[in-house]
């Protein structure tokens, strides 16, 4: 079967993992969201809105910047939600058929789900670190962080495809 529009359609119920990352990348989420607006009256004028390479503060704006990580975080959600819900519209290859469309999905799926919720962690402890940064509490990133939120994405990729290629 090649990457046509006639992929089968496959009903597939969330595995144990994929609810597991959900609450977990949406409990970092909402608990980001709740760490904002019980410290938004606390806040400056003026927080770190931008890091150099070192993690060290390089730009400070409005306090109001704080809300635009929790809408990209919402809208990257709700769109990796939609990707999640039509697995047979993802990439794959040729070797696609029937009778291996269910592994091929739910490998891709899986996929999507983890990067979903790390993003919401990844987005989270930004917010977190830029509001404990504002209240003279946080330390910045370090030079660490970059790479480590690097890797913490690159991995479930590397594994998805390593286990891509073992579906026959």
């Amino acid at each position: 079967m090649s990457n046509s529009p006639k992929r089968p359609k496959i009903s597939l119920s969330k595995t144990k993992t994929e609810w597991i990352w959900d609450i977990i990348g949406y409990s970092f989420y909402l608990g980001s969201l709740f760490f904002l607006i019980s410290n938004w009256n606390v806040l400056p004028d003026q927080i770190p809105s931008h890091f150099n390479t070192l993690g060290e503060v390089d730009r400070w704006g409005s306090k109001m910047e704080l809300i635009v990580l929790p809408i990209i975080g919402a809208f990257i959600t709700l769109l990796m939600i939609l990707l999640e819900k039509f697995p047979e519209s993802h990439n794959y290859p040729e070797r696609l058929s029937n009778e291996n469309a269910k592994e091929f999905y739910l490998v891709s799926r899986k996929l999507v789900n983890q990067l979903k919720n790390i993003s919401l962690i990844i987005f989270a402890f930004i917010l977190f670190e830029l509001v404990s940064i504002a209240l003279g509490k946080g330390t910045g990133f370090g030079v660490w962080f970059l790479p480590i939120a690097i890797v913490s994405v690159l991995i479930p990729i590397v594994l998805a495809i390593i286990k891509q290629k073992k579906i026959r």
